[in-house]
Parts: structure tokens; C-alpha cells; sequence
């Protein structure tokens, strides 16, 4: 009977605590739901007082294309002359350096030639054989007059002194082209400056063995830098928006006040494999010589096709973070502020913006600087 009692007891003991376990499960409270995030668009502003802001609309006018393209300023290829020596031989006295500024005739080196000294020699000798030639023609002349010569005789003399004279004449003509004067004998070849200009390249230095006709490189380069080429690089997908005579503005690093004006010369008929870009050639004069060759040049170019462009005030647009934001109306007193890309100035002082951002008819904040700056002191 004991163990019975023991049992019932213990079976209603589970069942209580399995009751108890159940009702304190089912008191539990639930989880409160959450609350939905507020999201806030940075980009957008609300003005407290928006007619204090004065409006303007985008506006789309004619105007030439404008695009930009990086170069560099090399001297012009018409005005460029490569000095070269005709004859071989060891440089003696180098009389000019790289960067010098060289007048027409005036002398760059010596070159100890043997060529010139075996040319010399030729000539000499054509000198002296054309003399008695022309000694041995006077006496058959003579003797021909006295009719103590025949005729074969003189014509055969004859001969020999146009032959004579022919020599002189080609022996004095290879003397001046290895850079010698008949006139005054030498084995020295003074290699002198065929045109006015800046020697821009110098292969040789002093006592340096020099080769004839191969000389690979030339010994100078001379330039006429009075007149330069800035070359650019223009991608194919842009070669449509220029054309031959186009004007271009030039700036250079080494002058960023400066704006330099030119035209386009030419346009490359093949495109580098390697960039799919074609060399556009622009024209500068340069009297003053401030422009170098090999510097760095930016340039823009003005189309003389006109295309509708997108145009504000530049005071619509600010300048933060090196981009450029405008604020456009979205409300009655909410504006967006919304970056653009601008493509330069028009002749009367507005801004060009590329399509995408903003279209004709957008009215924007018309001096972002000082909506910005009330804006913020709005928000304090």
C-alpha cells in the first residue's frame, strides 16, 4: 500500500509541474514590433524662406563643340633642318652645345678629314693638268697656224683641254661638298649652320669619330622655332567633331595665365593601334621663343559646327570636393543638390554642362554659394 501511495503522489507531482511549466510559457509576453527606419536623403534641402532665392532655367543654345586633348609643343618639321657631315674624320674643336642659338653660316665643328685632304689632292691635280692642257692647245694652235700641224692634231689637243676643264670642275665640286674652299687648302672640313635657329638635338662630342654618308644619327638637328606644332592625341570616337582650321586654345603648364591661339593643320589619316587615337597637329606662332619643345600642352578645341549645348550662369554652379553642384528646385521650398559637368565658357560668361544631370528647362538655385551657406546656417 505504501509503495502505491508513493507512486500516485509522484505521477501527480510531474503532472503539476508540467502544468505549471505550461501556463508560465503561454504568460510570456510576445516581442514588440519594430518600428520602420526614417531614411533622409542627404542630397535634399528644404529653405524655410525659398523666395528669397533667386531662379534661373537651363537654357539650350547653338553652340561649337568643345573638346579638350592632351599634346606636347615639337618643333616644326618644315622649319627643321639635320647637319650631317659629307666626309669622315675626327671632330678637332666642337664649337656648339645643345640649346644654343646658331645664326646661318655660322660654325659648329672641325672635322680632321682625310677626305678632304684626298679631295684637295685631286683637285691640285686637275689644276695642273687642265694648265698643260691648256699650254699644249696654244701650241697646236700655233703650229696649226703655220701649217706644221694637221688638223687631227689640234682637234685631239683640243680635246684634251675640255677633258682637263672637266676635271677641275668635278674635283673643285667634291671639294665643296665635303665643306672645303678650293681657294684655301686644308684637310679641316668646318661644318657650318645651313639655317637660323636652335640646335634642339646634338649626337656627337668633341674628338669623336665621325663616319660619311651613314652618319646614323645626323650630328645636329637645327630648328626654327619662330613657329611650333603642338600635337595632340584624339581619340577616334571624337575625330567627327573636328575638322582642318578649326580654332584651339593652347595652355601650357609652364605658363597657366596664357592662353595661346591656334589652328588645326592637319589631321592624321591613321590611327595608333595601340591608344585608337589620331595626331592632330595645331600651328602656333612663337616669336618670343616661350614656347619649348617637348612641354606639356592641354588643348581645347572649338568646333565650327554648331550643336545644342545645356548653359547656366557659372554663379548657379559650386564648386565642392573638385566636383561641381547645382541646386535644383524639386518643391515648393525643397532643392536637390546635384552634380554636373561642365565643358566650358561661352563668349558671354555662361557655363556649358553635358546632358545628363540636368535638361532645358530645370530651374536651378541662381547663386549655389550663398544657398549653400544659408542653408547651413538654416540647419545650426
Amino acid at each position: 500500500m505504501t509503495s502505491k501511495r508513493y507512486s500516485r503522489s509522484t505521477a501527480a507531482f510531474t503532472i503539476l509541474s508540467l502544468i505549471l511549466m505550461f501556463a508560465s510559457c503561454s504568460n510570456d509576453p510576445k516581442p514588440a514590433p519594430t518600428k520602420a527606419e526614417v531614411t533622409i536623403d542627404p542630397s535634399l534641402y528644404t529653405a524655410d524662406h525659398p523666395e528669397l532665392f533667386k531662379l534661373v532655367k537651363v537654357e539650350t543654345r547653338d553652340l561649337p563643340t568643345v573638346l579638350t586633348a592632351n599634346g606636347a609643343v615639337t618643333p616644326d618639321v618644315n622649319r627643321t633642318i639635320h647637319v650631317t657631315s659629307q666626309g669622315s674624320g675626327r671632330v678637332v674643336d666642337l664649337k656648339v652645345r645643345l640649346g644654343d642659338s646658331v645664326s646661318k653660316g655660322q660654325e659648329l665643328l672641325s672635322i680632321y678629314s682625310a677626305d678632304l685632304a684626298g679631295a684637295f689632292s685631286d683637285y691640285q691635280k686637275a689644276v695642273a693638268d687642265e694648265r698643260l692642257a691648256k699650254k699644249s692647245l696654244d701650241r697646236a694652235q700655233l703650229l696649226y697656224s703655220h701649217g706644221a700641224l694637221a688638223e687631227k692634231d689640234l682637234q685631239a689637243a683640243d680635246d684634251a683641254e675640255e677633258k682637263a676643264k672637266v676635271d677641275v670642275q668635278t674635283t673643285e665640286q667634291h671639294v665643296r661638298i665635303l665643306g672645303g674652299d678650293p681657294a684655301h687648302p686644308s684637310s679641316l672640313i668646318e661644318l657650318r649652320a645651313p639655317v637660323a635657329g636652335t640646335i634642339v638635338e646634338q649626337n656627337v662630342s668633341g674628338f669623336e669619330g665621325i663616319k660619311s654618308l651613314d652618319n646614323s644619327p645626323n650630328l645636329f638637328t637645327i630648328a626654327d622655332l619662330s613657329q611650333v606644332w603642338v600635337v595632340c592625341d584624339v581619340y577616334e570616337n571624337d575625330l567627327s567633331q573636328i575638322q582642318v582650321g578649326d580654332s584651339a586654345e593652347i595652355r601650357l603648364n609652364a605658363y597657366p595665365d596664357k592662353v595661346f591661339q591656334g589652328k588645326v593643320a592637319d589631321i592624321s589619316r591613321v590611327l595608333d593601334p595601340n591608344l585608337r587615337s589620331a595626331k592632330v597637329r595645331i600651328v602656333l606662332p612663337n616669336p618670343d621663343g616661350n614656347l619649348r619643345p617637348n612641354m606639356y600642352a592641354v588643348a581645347t578645341f572649338r568646333s565650327r559646327k554648331m550643336q545644342p549645348h545645356l548653359v547656366i550662369p557659372t554663379t548657379a554652379i559650386m564648386r565642392l570636393q573638385d566636383k561641381d553642384w547645382v541646386f535644383r528646385k524639386e518643391g515648393q521650398n525643397q532643392f536637390r543638390k546635384t552634380e554636373v559637368h561642365t565643358q566650358g565658357n561661352t563668349e558671354d560668361g555662361l557655363q556649358q554642362l553635358q546632358d545628363g544631370t540636368v535638361k532645358a528647362g530645370d530651374e536651378l538655385v541662381a547663386n549655389a554659394l550663398a544657398f549653400s551657406t544659408s542653408v547651413a546656417e538654416q540647419g545650426k
